[in-house]
């Protein structure tokens, strides 16, 4: 009987030894975990890096390179001569080829070549005599493009313009911040381990009090920048609208076509004599905020957001700007670095037309999303993402292969 119960305690023993153990392993194995996410996040930190963008001046002959606002290097450059002039606009490197001839101009060679354009606008190393030789191309010289091409990745921005711009911090609630919900804590507690002096004994108050946040799931595309623009969209003519609200409301208005022809005359008298109204057949402003009201219509939002990723579009939405037939001009935002889980991010501006549309804050004024938009915006921002404002078309040189190409001349 004695001896039965010496072996019922040494195994009992035993068995609180084991799950002591066991728990200090798994303690220790996330006290490593965290360690390691510690050292990840802290590695994180020292290899971030402001985005890398590239003005332009063709007035000054000029090139200048920045990360973020921090100017790192300049260089003399030849643009293009009179009748082959390099476009002014808001452009990415589409394109890298160490050796590349040229498919134009008999075959001449285009060192360290980084496409802009896909109809023969790139940067290249090339002669520099002083003044505007090429034809159409920004030559660099050698030792400037190579080290340039160290530097850059395809997306990269390259803004063009007339006369030299200068990268500015803006502050705005129009440009979106990073989602970051409430995060969840898990903890180690001690509770679990109170009724048990062995398991209480085998692990440390400091190992107890161990935690892990759950955050968001990491985006797989955190590394690739987002390609935005915002630009008017044309809206419907008031004989357009007239005529497509008629027509919702069972007078026959014939085509939305614009034209104020026999069908919509009559389409309004019937209209106006169900209204007792006075029978014209014609459009007047009260008439046309009568039907505006009975219809239930809503001014439709006049400017489109586009949004691209890796050269393809992956989402669009309605936006509005006030004045909309005020000059905008051309102005592009661009976020700092940030980590997965920040709450807040720093913007910076490039006004492409100069002083054409006013201030980049002043444009930013103008503009209105809905709170939805906002959200959806904020759970794809990435480092690095651009917003560009334009009254100008990108329909012309933006395609598959390609980020929003804006040409201002």
């Amino acid at each position: 009987m004695l001896l039965h119960k010496f072996y019922t305690r040494k195994r009992r023993a035993s068995t609180l030894v084991g799950l002591a153990g066991a728990a200090l392993l798994s303690v220790t194995a996330l006290s490593g975990a965290l360690a390691r996410d510690a050292a990840s996040a802290t590695d994180e930190i020292q290899n971030s890096q402001p985005p890398l963008h590239m003005l332009v001046s063709l007035d000054d002959q000029q090139i200048k390179v920045y990360r973020g606002l921090d100017l790192i290097e300049t260089s003399p450059i030849s643009s293009g001569k009179r009748g082959h002039s390099t476009p002014t606009g808001v452009f990415s490197i589409l394109e890298k080829r160490r050796k590349h001839f040229s498919n134009l101009y008999d075959n001449a060679p285009m060192p360290l070549m980084q496409r802009l354009t896909w109809s023969g606008v790139a940067m290249h190393v090339g002669r520099l005599p002083g003044y505007p030789a090429s034809h159409g191309c920004i030559r660099l010289p050698k030792p400037f493009a190579q080290s340039l091409y160290k530097m850059t990745d395809r997306g990269m921005h390259v803004v063009v313009t007339r006369e030299p711009a200068d990268p500015v911090r803006v502050s705005h609630a129009v440009l979106p911040q990073p989602y970051a919900p409430a995060t969840e804590v898990a903890s180690l507690s001690s509770t679990n381990l109170a009724s048990d002096p062995a398991l209480r004994g085998a692990i440390r108050d400091t190992e107890l009090n161990a935690s892990l946040t759950v955050g968001l799931p990491e985006n797989p595309d955190f590394d690739q920048p987002l390609r935005m623009i915002i630009t008017p969209q044309k809206q419907p003519g008031r004989i357009q609208v007239l005529q497509e609200l008629l027509n919702q409301m069972g007078f026959n208005a014939g085509p939305v076509d614009g034209v104020m022809g026999r069908k919509t005359r009559a389409a309004i008298s019937l209209y106006q004599e169900g209204a007792d109204l006075p029978v014209t057949g014609r459009i007047t402003a009260a008439l046309e905020a009568r039907i505006h009201a009975d219809a239930g219509y809503e001014e439709p939002q006049n400017a489109v957001l586009r949004v691209r990723r890796k050269f393809r579009d992956i989402y669009s939405a309605p936006v509005s700007v006030k004045d909309i037939d005020r000059d905008i001009g051309t102005h592009v935002f661009t976020a700092l670095d940030f980590r997965q889980g920040d709450s807040s991010v720093e913007w910076i501006a490039v006004s492409a037309e100069g002083e054409r549309g006013g201030a980049p804050a002043d444009v930013l004024d103008r503009i209105e999303m809905s709170p939805k938009v906002a959200q959806d915006l904020a759970k794809m921002l990435t480092p690095g993402t651009s917003l560009t404002v334009t009254d100008r078309s990108f329909a012309r040189n933006t395609g598959l292969g390609t980020d929003f190409v804006v040409v201002t001349r």
